[in-house]
């Protein structure tokens, strides 16, 4: 199986919004990534990041969101020309997993009309809350036709142990991340928002955009768990750690 890490947006939020100590005023730019798992059974998506148009117009589709995520990319440098690069159109993916729903994770998910959707049911229910609007969720992003499986606790996508989803709450009700064995690099997991910046999981510490900070402290610890047995965890949104990473045709087997 091979992994490629795709550009799928970039954003410039301010620093606090997930470090309580700095400046209020301070600014930074986060990378927005999907990861294309190309299993025998199948090409999945996990996470489709932003959706085209909002590199141009983004409160037509975030409303006030666009206030807190304000877009730093072309469209061009959206996910369907990442997933171009890597020899692959939008009718070529069969599964499309949600790590959870907010905008800057699944707003190409309507691109996929071939694709089955997986979420977390406790994610689904949280999108589709009367305060759904309030805590991140656009349906324009998440709300489509396709088939969606969802799953509870853990699901092993394809029965081998080859891509595991695993129920890590606290950023959402159902955040989830993505466990994906390798032949040669060996175990990943694409932590998404579950560790979004390196520096949370390191200092141990909720950012402030969080549902639950004492879920999110338990997910982080079990994360902590999984990477002292020797996974490479991949986060959310951390740009340091994203400079280094193989993107685009690149990839990781």
């Amino acid at each position: 199986m091979r992994m490629h890490v795709l550009p799928a947006g970039r954003l410039r939020m301010k620093r606090s919004v997930f470090d309580a100590s700095a400046d209020r005023e301070a600014r930074f730019e986060l990378p927005v990534g999907a990861f294309l798992l190309r299993h025998a059974q199948g090409n999945v998506l996990f996470d489709s990041g932003c959706h085209p148009s909002v590199a141009t117009d983004a409160a037509a589709r975030w409303g006030g969101l666009a206030k807190v995520m304000v877009p730093v990319f072309s469209a061009a440098e959206a996910l369907p020309a990442s997933l171009a690069s890597a020899g692959l159109g939008v009718d070529d993916i069969d599964v499309v997993i949600c790590s959870h729903l907010h905008a800057d994770h699944c707003g190409c998910n309507e691109l996929f009309r071939r694709a089955t959707v997986v979420c977390n049911t406790h994610e689904l229910a949280a999108a589709r809350a009367p305060d759904a609007a309030a805590m991140g969720y656009v349906a324009a992003d998440w709300d489509h036709p396709m088939p969606v499986q969802a799953f509870d606790a853990t699901l092993d996508l394809f029965g081998d142990g080859r891509i595991v989803l695993l129920h890590m709450p606290g950023h959402t009700p159902g955040m989830s991340c993505a466990r994906v064995e390798l032949d040669r690099t060996g175990a990943v997991l694409l932590a998404s928002d579950a560790v979004t910046l390196r520096d949370s999981l390191d200092r141990d510490y909720a950012p402030r955009n969080t549902w639950n900070a004492e879920k999110l402290l338990a997910s982080m610890a079990e994360i902590r768990r999984m990477e002292a047995a020797g996974a490479w965890v991949i986060c959310g949104h951390d740009d340091a750690q994203w400079r280094t990473l193989r993107t685009g045709a690149e990839y990781y087997d």
